[in-house]
């Protein structure tokens, strides 16, 4: 190491920013993988810069949005010379991501596990850009992600993913590799932007029904709503073949678009 330069480890992942710091190659290039010199890549917590090295190898510009500044010395030093990086010293759940020029198509992150859940959902709806994700996570989150209808993962959070992108896991990530190791063992997701079954407008109210559907998981789906709008969601099960014991976990994404569709027909909702 250079006289004057900074040791990386002499700063130290905070906790109350979610951080565990990636310090493997080879998790880094499965995260990285698919990025291509076409792609402008948001990277969300980079830290140190350890996976911002690699995005910056592939990619035609990467664009790190960083909330601690004391990292930021460090990140700047891995990445001194780099003529295709913007850095942000932002919270990401505030960041106004219509600013960034050229837009990003391509998320690539370690996200910080305080902010990822709802970070990954907000991004989907507002950044429409962004055609794929790829991104690792807390194993218990991704699978919430990536959950399928009647298991014990499958949530209103499932469905509203599922309702912009079509997901999977594609690596699972020991704890190993993180400095510091995290409690937990983490995964690789990828998320592809699928089209909206629905119109933008339309999503606020859909999004409100998978919410209140969901306040009453182990009980029936008409438990969630008032009794005096029953009936209309009653007809509603009824017009896309479900009963009105039925439970919202047995109902797929698809479903409930269904469901919102007859209770506009309806007048219900």
């Amino acid at each position: 190491m250079a006289a004057g330069s900074r040791n990386p480890r002499e700063v130290r992942p905070k906790k109350r920013f979610g951080q565990h710091f990636l310090k493997d190659p080879n998790t880094a290039r499965i995260v990285a993988d698919g990025t291509s010199p076409d792609d402008v890549v948001l990277e969300v917590g980079p830290g140190r810069g350890f996976l911002t090295g690699f995005l910056l190898e592939r990619a035609r510009h990467v664009h790190a949005v960083e909330i601690d500044a004391d990292v930021l010395p460090y990140l700047k030093e891995a990445t001194a010379g780099a003529e295709n990086l913007d850095v942000h010293e932002a919270d990401a759940l505030l960041f106004d991501y219509a600013r960034l020029d050229p837009p990003p198509d391509r998320l690539v992150a370690n996200l910080p596990y305080n902010v990822a859940s709802p970070l990954v959902l907000r991004l989907l709806e507002e950044v429409p850009t962004l055609g794929t994700l790829r991104f690792m996570v807390q194993l218990e989150v991704a699978r919430r992600m990536t959950a399928k209808r009647r298991t014990k993962d499958y949530g209103a959070y499932a469905v509203l993913i599922q309702h912009h992108a079509a997901g999977r896991i594609v690596h699972r990530v020991p704890r190993t590799v993180f400095d510091p190791p995290p409690r937990v063992d983490s995964a690789v997701v990828e998320l592809s932007r699928r089209e909206p079954d629905l119109a933008p407008r339309s999503y606020p109210a859909f999004k409100q029904l998978v919410l209140r559907a969901f306040a009453t998981r182990r009980k029936r789906l008409l438990n969630g709503f008032p009794k005096e709008e029953r009936p209309a969601y009653r007809a509603a099960l009824g017009a896309v073949g479900f009963g009105e014991d039925t439970r919202a976990e047995e109902l797929s994404p698809e479903s409930f678009v269904a469901l919102f569709r007859a209770l506009e027909r309806g007048g219900a909702g």
